[in-house]
C-alpha cells in the first residue's frame, strides 16, 4: 500500500483561498467541416445497400449470338456464289483514267530484283594468318580522308584560338611597352644638375653650422646621438655632392 503524503503543515495553509479557474480557449473548428461532412454523406449514401450498384438485367431474349461479337462488314462489300456461301467481294475495276499506284512493292518484285541483280560483296582486307578479316571501309586502309574537301585545312575552332592568343600577346605587349615608358629614366640638364648642386652645398652648410655649434662635451645620450645624427647628414650629403661634380649626365627615374 502507497503511504499517503501529508503537506507539512504551517498556519499559511489555514488561511481560505480563492479558487482560481482556468477558462480554456474556444476549440478549434475547421472550415472545410461542413463540407467534409457533405462529402461523407453523399458516399455514404452511394454504398448504403451492400452489395454492387444496381444494374439493368439483360432481357432473356436477347441472348448471345454466335460470330455476333466478330466484325460486321457492310452488305455492299459481300456478294453471294452458288451454294449460298458469303464471300467478300473483290475491288472494282479500275477505270481508264484512273493513275496505277505508286510505290508498293510486292514479294515477287523483290524475287524479280534479287534474281536479275546479285548482291555486290563487300571489299573486306585480312590482316592475320588465321583468316580473320574487316570491312576494307572501316580498316584504315582506304585514303577516303585525304579526298574530303576541307582536307589539309585549319580547323574553325583552331583560328579562333590562334586569334584570341594573338590579341591576348598583344595586349601583353602595350601593357609591358606602357610601364616602361612610365618607368623611364629622365635626363637632367645643366641648369637643373646645378641646382640641385647648390641646393645640396646649402643644406650641407647649414648642417655644418649648427654641426659647430654643438658643445664640446658630450656627457648625455641625447647630445651624443644628436652628433651621430649630423655626422651621417653630413657624410650622405658629401657623397651627394661629389657624385653630382664627377658625374656630368644624370638620369633620374620619372615617378
Amino acid at each position: 500500500m502507497s503511504e499517503v503524503v501529508h503537506p507539512p503543515e504551517s498556519v499559511y495553509n489555514l488561511i481560505p483561498r480563492d479558487e482560481v479557474h482556468t477558462q480554456k480557449p474556444p476549440r478549434y473548428i475547421s472550415k472545410f467541416r461542413p463540407t467534409v461532412i457533405l462529402e461523407k454523406k453523399l458516399a455514404k449514401d452511394a454504398m448504403r445497400t451492400m452489395g454492387p450498384a444496381k444494374v439493368e438485367v439483360p432481357s432473356p431474349e436477347k441472348y448471345l449470338k454466335k460470330h455476333s461479337k466478330e466484325p460486321k462488314l457492310l452488305e455492299s462489300e459481300y456478294f453471294y456464289r452458288q451454294y449460298g456461301q458469303r464471300i467478300r467481294a473483290k475491288p472494282a475495276v479500275p477505270a481508264r483514267t484512273d493513275n496505277p499506284p505508286m510505290g508498293i512493292h510486292t514479294k515477287r518484285d523483290f524475287i524479280k530484283t534479287t534474281a536479275m541483280v546479285p548482291m555486290k560483296p563487300q571489299p573486306t582486307s585480312v590482316d592475320t594468318n588465321k583468316g580473320h578479316k574487316q570491312r576494307l571501309e572501316t580498316s584504315g586502309l582506304v585514303p577516303k580522308y585525304i579526298k574530303k574537301k576541307d582536307y589539309g585545312e585549319v580547323p574553325e575552332y583552331l583560328l579562333q584560338r590562334n586569334e584570341e592568343e594573338r590579341r591576348a600577346q598583344e595586349e601583353y605587349n602595350n601593357f609591358v611597352k606602357e610601364q616602361k615608358e612610365q618607368a623611364a629614366m629622365k635626363h637632367l640638364s645643366d641648369e637643373e644638375r646645378q641646382a640641385v648642386l647648390e641646393g645640396l652645398k646649402k643644406n650641407w652648410d647649414k648642417l655644418h653650422h649648427e654641426y659647430q655649434g654643438l658643445s664640446l662635451v658630450t656627457d648625455t645620450k641625447s647630445k651624443k646621438a644628436h652628433k651621430e645624427r649630423l655626422e651621417v647628414a653630413m657624410n650622405q650629403l658629401e657623397n651627394d655632392i661629389s657624385f653630382f661634380e664627377r658625374f656630368k649626365t644624370i638620369y633620374i627615374p620619372n615617378n
